[in-house]
C-alpha cells in the first residue's frame, strides 16, 4: 500500500498491486485495474518512487525474517 494525497491534501492509501496506469494530464491521475481513477497531489516520478520503495519493502521483510 502506498499513501498519496488528494489535491486537497487529505491522505488515503491505494494498493500499489493494483495500479494500472499514471498520467499526467496536467493532474496526476492513478488508474486501478479495478476502472477507480484518483487523482493525487504527487507527481509520476514521485508516485513512481512511492511504489518502487512499496516493493522493495516487501522483498526484504521476507528476507529479514
Amino acid at each position: 500500500m502506498i499513501v498519496v494525497h488528494r489535491l486537497k491534501g487529505e491522505e488515503f492509501v491505494i494498493n500499489a498491486n493494483l495500479i494500472e496506469t499514471i498520467e499526467a494530464n496536467p493532474d496526476t491521475v492513478i488508474s486501478l485495474t479495478t476502472d477507480r481513477k484518483f487523482v493525487v497531489k504527487e507527481t509520476v516520478p514521485e508516485v513512481l518512487k512511492l511504489i518502487k520503495n512499496y516493493h522493495k519493502e516487501v522483498i526484504q521483510k521476507p528476507m529479514e525474517g
